[in-house]
């Protein structure tokens, strides 16, 4: 069975940062773009970030220059490294997996999905 599983989530200030980790199990995600979304109350769910399997990363505006995706295939993880949070990145952060490279960023769709984990920003 594929699976996708978050950690990472919490409550922390604004200003302050938090990592999440999302590590895959069943198969090989190594030749898979992976992602991040997220999906606030009341919202639909958007597009955060995504890395392709040769390392290309593409970011929403509203995160630009303070959240970084990395991976590491070795561990079949993907990361997100999110600083100067703010309460309007409140939300459940989700992982994801697809073997086409701008599925994810283009038209926000996934083969794989993780459960989500959630973050909260306190102002």
């Amino acid at each position: 069975q594929v699976q996708l599983v978050e950690s990472g989530g919490g409550l922390v200030q604004t200003g302050g940062s938090l990592t999440l980790s999302c590590t895959g199990s069943g198969r090989t995600f190594s030749n898979f773009a992976m992602g991040w979304f997220r999906q606030a109350p009341g919202k639909e769910r958007e597009f955060v970030a995504r890395i392709t399997w040769t390392g290309v990363r593409d970011y929403a505006d509203s995160v630009k220059g303070r959240f970084a995706i990395s991976r590491d295939n070795g561990k079949n993880t993907v990361y997100l490294q999110m600083n100067n949070l703010k309460p309007e990145d409140t939300a459940v952060y989700y992982c994801a997996a697809d073997p086409r490279e701008d599925a994810m960023r283009l038209h926000h769709v996934a083969v794989y999905w993780g459960q989500g984990t959630q973050v909260t920003v306190s102002s």
